[in-house]
């Protein structure tokens, strides 16, 4: 789990080093600018610095580096190693390594950043990292480690850990499983307040860093209720757990999609939930942190989606990778506009002898397209929330055709005007208007309906919708317009 808000203690290994350096040199002037650079934005990292760490790479003062990012915050000292330029990245690795960087710097670098730099570490460094990690951050970390890497990894942890990393890697990606943090405190029914409170002081060392609640389990291990720490602060000694547990607890399975877990806690408000085996044993629990990071995750991967581009695409992928994955989808829609292109071939003889329908058929064809894409996003969206549904979904439908088509009729009434005046010829602005009006309710229409249908046999909405949307709206277009021009004009 991150850890939020304030500056924080550095990990003992630099703490060590850096009272050392305190201790022994006398502080040079360049050394103090670099702890100011550190602070100088409060919220985020000074661009400036980043420029200064360069600078300091290039010249050899890594003394100033090392001072400058033990100011920094986890966040910010991870927003340094991805904003630097990458022929310097490897250097300001090496330039961490003799004082450790902070475990908890690997949890905020995305994970392409993320896996480089795990290739800059030996297999004892990144043993350390992770052994300073929460189980579910650990189990991020190494998940995308090649197999040989991965084993070598394990093999120089302790048995414990060892055994709940591997545990993670069995459950799917993007499941529950994967993001388990396994430090929990699950005590029994019977336990009163009193004796909670006095275990959680004696055994402060092994409790997780951060939890807020205390869950209760029965003999066999099965979460029957939660406790939340403000409650059990303000209750009596004597009073047992049961008494003041809450049931309403929405246990999910390992197995569940996180998608469906970031929904559980948004539909509920939930700090953190247990999460069960297929026995209903407590295996540990999730908290809100991780999701935030979920649904940022899945909002970055729909929107890429949209727009034809591969998920795992960042600005720092390779720029060979990002060529392939854009390739496919370009060939796609290169197939697309051909079909739309036959179309307009179908009325080569009616463009022939009315010319202004050539200037005039990419406006609806491009309007269409518009509030096509309109609807699309929403309702995308919508499924994406779960909140388009079959008791939903015909009222949606109606409703986003109706809107497409009132703004086809404004939209007709402008262009037919435009046309008349433009053209000198009433009729072909009665043509434009009449396409504008049909495309548009089509679009409106097929905004919802491909998306909804997308998902009914399983696929991503957000994958393929789009190129399926532009197809129908150019090719209704295309066809509307020249087709009532050939039978209207002709």
């Amino acid at each position: 789990m991150r850890s939020y808000g304030g500056r924080i203690t550095r990990n003992r290994k630099r703490d060590g080093v850096m009272a050392e350096l305190d201790t022994k040199t006398p502080r040079p002037q360049a050394v103090e600018e670099a702890e100011e650079a550190g602070e100088s934005n409060e919220y985020g990292l000074d661009s400036e610095a980043v420029g200064k760490v360069v600078d300091w790479l290039d010249e050899g003062e890594l003394d100033n580096v090392r001072a400058l990012v033990d100011d920094l915050h986890d966040a910010d000292e991870a927003d340094l190693i991805e904003q630097i330029d990458p022929e310097y990245r490897r250097q300001l690795v090496d330039c961490l390594l003799p004082t450790g960087i902070d475990a908890e710097v690997f949890v905020h670098l995305r994970p392409s950043i993320r896996d480089e730099v795990l290739d800059y570490l030996p297999p004892e460094e990144i043993a350390r990292t992770v052994t300073e990690l929460d189980s579910d951050d650990a189990i991020e970390l190494v998940e995308d480690l090649d197999e040989e890497r991965q084993q070598e990894i394990l093999a120089k942890l302790s048995s414990q850990l060892r055994a709940q990393v591997e545990q993670g890697l069995t459950f799917p990606e993007e499941s529950a499983g994967r993001l388990i943090q396994r430090e929990v405190v699950a005590l029994p029914q019977f336990w009163t307040v009193g004796k909670t409170v006095d275990y959680m002081r004696a055994a402060a060392d092994q409790l997780p860093e951060h939890f807020y609640v205390v869950y209760v389990v029965d003999p066999l291990h099965r979460v029957v209720g939660a406790v939340n720490l403000s409650r059990l602060v303000r209750t009596r000694r004597s009073t047992k757990l049961e008494e003041i547990q809450e049931t309403d607890i929405h246990p999910i399975p390992a197995e569940m999609d996180q998608e469906a877990v970031a929904d559980v806690f948004r539909r509920y408000s939930l700090v953190s939930v247990p999460v069960v085996d297929e026995n209903s044993r407590l295996l540990g629990m999730i908290t809100f942190d991780d999701i935030v990071d979920v649904i940022d995750e899945e909002a970055e991967e729909d929107i890429l989606r949209l727009a034809g581009v591969s998920a795992e695409s960042d600005i720092y992928t390779d720029t060979f990778k990002t060529l392939k994955s854009r390739f496919v989808w370009l060939a796609l829609n290169l197939l697309t506009a051909v079909l739309a292109s036959m179309v307009i071939g179908v009325f080569e003889g009616t463009i022939d002898q009315i010319v202004a329908l050539a200037v005039l058929m990419p406006i609806v064809a491009s309007m269409g397209g518009n509030a096509g894409t309109q609807t699309l996003t929403v309702a995308v969206r919508a499924l994406a929330m779960n909140e388009l549904s079959a008791n939903t979904a015909w009222r949606v439908i109606a409703k986003e055709t109706l809107v497409a088509s009132l703004n086809g009729i404004i939209f007709a009434v402008v262009s037919g005007i435009v046309a008349s005046v433009w053209f000198g010829n009433p009729m072909l602005g009665a043509v434009i208007a009449m396409a504008m009006i049909a495309t548009l309710a089509v679009a409106g229409l097929s905004g919802v309906m491909i998306p909804l249908a997308l998902d009914k046999f399983g696929a991503d909405p957000a994958v393929a919708s789009s190129v399926f949307l532009t197809t129908v709206t150019d090719i209704v277009g295309f066809f509307t317009f020249l087709g009532l021009a050939a039978w209207i004009l002709l």
